[in-house]
């Protein structure tokens, strides 16, 4: 299908919305040597400029990560042991050893079909403004404008509340640790420091500001970061599961209970009470489509993020299968981890494992230092996603947020959005102790949402945009797409859910409200200020892209 191109510097505000900032006068940013000897010949290899330009955009960001380094970027994303360590409790609940092994099989297997699918509308749409921008381009002229203010909202609030449930999760897991110390299996709420909900607001508010820190005054150093995550994690599961299993002082289950044996405590019937705990592979897996706000720092983002994204994925399911088997090895009793007030279960069973508090804190320290790259990655990327969507003038003030710091050269004020919504939204924890559930379960829900968008729309246009791109996987992509949107359907109404019956005003999940409010606000600034003046991001003709792509590819032979 064409797309009508929008008239060279119109406006889709009162004025600026599409200015200079994003056209041919936009500020370049000075190539370093390194960047000079790249390409070929020695030269610069601008086909993701110049692709990034047809696309009615100008380069803005340092183009400084590779293949390997988006891959890395993604691992850190996910941070796959952390993610599931901090949210054990819900397969726990959900149905115990089963739930955890095969409800993390399932999901990603899900989640790889979700990253295929994303990754093919990637490649033929590579931009920071990611899936609310593909959606935009993929639906006809009648529904463009509100389908990608709806994807553009549901991406931008599913990147603030997982980044959000990233660092509050990492604030409850540290006070968990720390309280391996002083706790016993008698008293396994016991512990050296019962803090106060002020204290773990505070501790969460340090994590956050320490994020954003790290991501804006060291943005250069990322990469190396990521990198020596990758390592650092390898290191660090491999000692965790070593010891564990070498060391099981109150032994070790048989292969058919860690396989087999399913004990729903939710309250829920057994097949929902299975679904519901599968939010812990949910949650970990949720980054999946987050890489693609980094196309605008990638040097080939039209392959290299779409491969970035499945290699990730499959990489992630046997890691994750190498963390939580031999976890499930040494449960202890399923009623005490339950019953636990912090909801964190892993430091109480590193410690049964282990047989002392010193040894058991030293395993999690591997996974404390996780949380923090993940909770740095997440910065990052959230904050490339409020920037894209101002761009295009959707978010309110967007001629702040869409502003590049030329000395940092990352969107600063965009972060400082970002983390300023984090912090306020963190103070629900002062009216509800279950503020995590609702943070990390709004994260899913909306991101859910934003990834399942472009994929119905491409689906329903019959693929045909997806059909010129380089990661085109035919029948493998179809078949991928209806396993995504399925997924979609279950896991949106699902996450709303209360983890287990009865519900209480603590058991309470309030995913749904927050969902809710932030469903609000979007509509209405569309109806206040969005339907008149919202033109969705810069248009051209498919033939012109395509065009663009072809002179790209032969350039490259």
């Amino acid at each position: 299908m064409s797309l009508p191109e929008r008239p060279y510097g119109e406006s889709s505000s009162l004025g600026d919305q599409h200015d200079t900032h994003r056209r041919s006068s936009a500020r370049k940013i000075s190539l370093t040597k390194a960047d000079h000897e790249k390409g070929h010949g020695g030269g610069i290899d601008n086909s993701a400029d110049d692709l990034l330009e047809a696309m009615g955009y100008q380069s803005e960001l340092v183009r400084n990560r590779s293949t390997l380094q988006v891959v890395f970027m993604s691992f850190v994303l996910a941070s796959i042991p952390y993610g599931l360590a901090t949210t054990f409790f819900y397969p726990l609940v959900g149905g115990g050893p089963a739930n955890i092994i095969w409800g993390w099989v399932t999901v990603s297997i899900i989640i790889l079909c979700v990253a295929i699918s994303l990754g093919e509308i990637t490649s033929v749409y590579p931009t920071a403004g990611g899936v609310y921008y593909q959606t935009f381009m993929l639906a006809p002229p009648s529904y463009r404008k509100i389908a990608s203010w709806i994807c553009g909202w549901s991406f931008v609030v599913g990147n603030i509340t997982i980044t959000l449930s990233v660092n509050f999760g990492t604030t409850l897991f540290f006070v968990a640790c720390i309280n391996v110390f002083g706790s016993t299996l008698e008293a396994p709420d016991a512990g050296i420091f019962p803090a106060e909900t002020y204290q773990v607001f505070l501790i969460f508010v340090a994590i956050t500001f320490l994020c954003n820190a790290v991501s804006a005054f060291g943005n250069k150093y990322l990469p190396l970061l990521d990198t020596f995550a990758i390592f650092w994690t390898f290191a660090g599961v491999l000692s965790i599961i070593v010891c564990i299993l070498a060391l099981a002082k109150h032994g070790r289950h048989s292969a058919k209970y860690v396989f087999t044996d399913f004990e729903p405590q939710s309250g829920w019937p057994a097949g929902w009470s299975f679904c519901v705990g599968l939010l812990q592979a949910a949650y970990a897996t949720s980054s999946t489509g987050m890489i693609i706000s980094m196309c605008e720092e990638v040097e080939k983002p039209a392959t290299q993020v779409p491969k970035a994204m499945v290699y990730t994925i499959i990489i992630n399911t046997i890691g994750g299968l190498v963390f939580l088997i031999p976890i499930v090895f040494v449960l202890p009793d399923l009623t005490l981890l339950i019953g636990l007030l912090s909801g964190q279960p892993v430091p109480t069973i590193f410690k049964f494992a282990v047989g002392s508090a010193g040894g058991a804190f030293g395993l999690l320290v591997p996974l404390l230092v996780l949380a923090l790259f993940c909770g740095i990655g997440c910065t990052t990327a959230a904050a490339r996603c409020v920037w894209a969507f101002s761009r295009d003038g959707a978010i309110p003030g967007s001629k702040y947020w869409k502003e590049v710091n030329p000395k940092l050269d990352v969107p600063f004020n965009a972060m400082m959005l970002s983390m300023v919504v984090q912090i306020i939204l963190g103070v629900i924890y002062f009216g509800s102790t279950a503020a995590f559930n609702a943070f990390s379960g709004v994260g899913v829900i909306c991101l859910t949402l934003s990834y399942a968008v472009p994929i119905a729309v491409s689906l329903i246009g019959g693929r045909t945009h997806v059909k010129t791109g380089d990661y085109n996987m035919g029948v493998v992509g179809l078949v991928a797409n209806v396993v995504a949107l399925a997924w979609s359907a279950l896991a949106i109404p699902l996450f709303c859910m209360p983890s287990y019956l009865p519900v209480s005003s603590t058991t309470m999940n309030y995913a749904s409200v927050v969902f809710f409010a932030f469903f609000v606000v979007a509509s209405l600034w569309y109806f206040v200020w969005g339907r008149k003046h919202y033109a969705g991001p810069p248009v051209q003709e498919d033939a012109v892209l395509e065009e663009r792509r072809a002179s790209i590819r032969a350039g490259s032979l």
